[in-house]
């Protein structure tokens, strides 16, 4: 029963993320990064990481894109014609990348039908529960949590800065 969600909202993250990638529209893209996080969150609700998945929702889907959003208006960027079409005479580079990944992919479904993967160790109930991420990430983990906070902060008061002399 859960391969007929799975494989439908992969398929979904797959086209969204590509749409990502081809979207010529810098708002398009972000739209479609929008809707392959939700899809990505679906994923992780399949594999029973609620936790994860209502972090993937608020903090991505919502925080850091809306964030994009306001970075990508700030600097009003306008699709540029003449990059696209210059990606666009590069077929061959474009066939080789598009082999490669098959390639790869071929490979990661063969070593994973093989079956050469062990079953995963036993995992405790409280393990990725809201309590044990909580603890763990304000005990052990502090230091790194502040940098990243501090890190943040410092991007986006360069982006203001940034977006502020543009304006001027």
């Amino acid at each position: 029963m859960e391969l007929l969600i799975f494989y439908p909202l992969a398929g979904l993250c797959v086209i969204f993320a590509l749409g990502v990638v081809f979207n010529k529209n810098p708002i398009g893209s972000a739209m479609s990064l929008i809707a392959m996080m939700l899809g990505l969150a679906g994923i992780f609700v399949l594999q029973q990481a609620h936790f994860i998945a209502i972090l993937q929702i608020i903090i991505y889907a919502g925080a850091i894109m809306v964030l994009f959003m306001f970075v990508i208006m700030l600097l009003n960027l306008k699709g540029d014609d003449a990059v696209w079409k210059k990606r666009e005479k590069n077929t061959l580079l474009t066939v080789l990348t598009g082999l490669l990944i098959a390639g790869v992919l071929y490979k990661v479904l063969e070593i994973t039908s093989a079956g050469e993967f062990d079953s995963p160790a036993h995992v405790l109930e409280t393990f990725g529960t809201v309590r044990e991420v909580g603890t763990i990430l304000f005990t052990e983990f502090v230091l790194p949590f502040e940098v990243a906070s501090i890190l943040l902060l410092v991007a986006m008061i360069g982006a203001v800065v940034l977006a502020k002399s543009k304006v001027d």
